[in-house]
């Protein structure tokens, strides 16, 4: 392309319609191709942005979900406690009773 494009004529209007040297189809390849070109410098720009500094409003909605989700687990961990110290202790020492060793006969 000779001409530099805005963004927003690229999108608009194509560029290479009515072009004595192209037919419809080329023509309209070539302005597919001018969008997706400037599609991927907008892209392009707005990664660079994005990777040089780090967003503050993100960081601060973040930090803001890791205090929630700290309190969350520590809530979780209250409850599954609560729940455990809730079931009925049964009384297990006959449970792990060594009776293989015994010889004694019982009536």
């Amino acid at each position: 392309m000779s001409t530099a494009l805005s963004s927003n004529s690229v999108f608009d209007a194509n560029p290479y319609e009515g072009h004595p040297n192209l037919s419809e189809l080329e023509a309209e390849v070539l302005w597919q191709y001018a969008k997706l070109s400037q599609n991927m410098k907008e892209l392009i720009a707005e990664t660079r942005r994005v990777s040089e500094a780090p967003d503050e409003k993100l960081l601060k909605q973040l930090r803001a979900l890791e205090v929630k989700m700290g309190l969350v687990l520590t809530l979780f961990k209250a409850s599954v406690w609560a729940v455990i110290n809730e079931q009925p202790v049964a009384d297990m020492s006959s449970a792990y009773a060594d009776t293989t060793a015994d010889d004694t006969i019982t009536q």
